[in-house]
């Protein structure tokens, strides 16, 4: 009698200098495990980020726990201690001990300067089951697809979407869907069965995507490389999975994890929260990704505060204009807009976090100094996000060329601590930056 194949998947460890929990949960791989078991296939799942964190954030936010580990030779002039963050390595192998042998064994990817993380977890899967493929897939595998199938461990490598490629893998092993069903992907995301949450220990919030992709195309960003269409879901289909966890795991706040949740708001986001008001639905929502401030009207702003966003965060990335920026994020008072919505439906300066790069190739650090002190000026809260270098972007070559280290002989020189492509940096420098943007 056959039984149906077994997969184990894994979320690996973050291995860095510095790593924070801000509404970060596996949700690809989530859908993924929900997709296969849709299929046939038994499921296994182990995440090693999903523990219990060392402090409590707001709204389940928080410090992983980290384990210090020698540090490596590219990061040695980083002023930080190096280490692994998530579980230990002794309780994840204990965690291996307790799942049948699996047919295959699936890992996700995320920083392509991540990579030892999935490289200890290939190993330590590896020793469990000696002889058992293992595939690789996510952001490391997609940006990084050559160094991935030298370095990682993994027997292959898929990049893009998992749901993409993962069943011709599969079969290739032997491993076809036992339903004997369609093997093909999704024909559209509504077509996916809700992510496979109930496999996460520590859920203090729902994790959701509306859409997949951006249809912008800015010079420091991989979306497009990781997601090449745009596509979207129908909002009446998401109002109806945020009611579906509600019901089963009384989760109130909602985490969007879209890249341009605010595009055409009038006919997607705003008819989710208008479907949310009528049925007495009542979350409180986070945008960790950041929304694109000219979206933002004044009825935009006004449905936002009304269906509670407690955490905002808008991809300005500097305030500057014209040929100064790397994208067509923005032009001239659309920030100031934004924000003058935000603040008259009732948001106060502390909930108004603004994104700004810093790092970024050829930067003048004026020009942060001067975002910084602009966005305070408007009445919102600046939020250094430090740049990391990603092969793919048309931003890449320049990167290249600016970098004081050989980005492209080892994916550990794309660490955003390192400041790779900041010719001017010093600690002392970057101290005062942060200071500033605090005060």
């Amino acid at each position: 009698m056959e039984t149906n194949p077994v997969l184990l998947l894994i979320n690996p460890w973050i291995y860095d200098v510095a790593a924070y929990d801000f509404f970060a949960r596996p949700l690809g791989l989530l859908y993924l495990a929900s997709f296969l078991s849709s299929r046939g296939y038994k499921v296994h799942f182990l995440d090693c980020l999903d523990t219990p964190h060392a402090r409590h954030g707001a709204f389940g936010t928080g410090r992983y726990p980290k384990e210090i580990l020698p540090t490596p030779p590219a990061l040695l002039g980083v002023p930080r201690r190096y280490g692994r963050y998530g579980s230990s390595e002794a309780d994840f192998q204990a965690r291996l001990t307790a799942v049948p042998r699996p047919d295959a064994i699936l890992v996700t990817s995320l920083m392509t300067y991540w990579y030892p993380g999935v490289q200890a977890a290939i190993r330590l899967a590896r020793v469990q089951f000696p002889g058992v493929p293992v595939i690789l897939g996510g952001i490391y595998a997609s940006l990084c697809p050559e160094h991935a199938r030298e370095h990682s461990g993994a027997d292959v490598v898929i990049s893009g979407p998992g749901e993409e490629d993962i069943f011709p893998q599969l079969a290739a092993l032997g491993l076809p869907a036992p339903q004997g069903g369609p093997e093909g992907p999704p024909l559209s995301l509504d077509d996916l069965p809700y992510p496979a949450l109930h496999l996460l220990s520590h859920l203090s919030y729902l994790p959701l995507l509306t859409s997949r992709g951006c249809p912008l195309d800015c010079d420091y960003c991989a979306s497009r490389q990781l997601q090449p269409q745009f596509r979207r879901r129908r909002p009446l289909a998401v109002v109806e999975e945020i009611a579906y966890w509600q019901e089963r795991l009384g989760l109130t706040d909602v985490a969007f994890y879209d890249d341009a949740l605010l595009l055409d708001a009038d006919r997607h986001l705003l008819v989710i929260l208008e479907e949310l008001s009528r049925r007495g639905l009542v979350c409180r929502c986070h945008t960790p990704n950041g929304l694109h401030a000219r979206y933002i009207t004044q009825e935009v702003a006004g449905w936002l505060k009304r269906a509670q966003f407690a955490t905002l965060r808008l991809g300005v990335e500097t305030t500057a204009l014209g040929s100064a920026r790397l994208d067509h994020k923005l032009q001239a008072g659309e920030l100031e807009a934004a924000l003058a919505y935000l603040q008259e439906a009732g948001f106060r300066r502390e909930e108004i976090g603004v994104y700004l790069l810093l790092g970024l190739p050829e930067q003048d650090e004026e020009e942060v100094i001067t975002s910084i002190r602009r966005v305070k000026e408007l009445g919102a809260t600046p939020v250094l996000a430090l740049y990391s270098p990603i092969p793919g972007t048309a931003l890449w070559p320049r990167a290249v060329a600016s970098c004081r280290f050989d980005l492209q002989s080892d994916p550990l020189y794309h660490n955003n601590s390192l400041f790779p492509c900041w010719p001017q940096f010093s600690w002392e420098r970057y101290t005062h930056l942060k200071r500033l943007a605090a005060a």
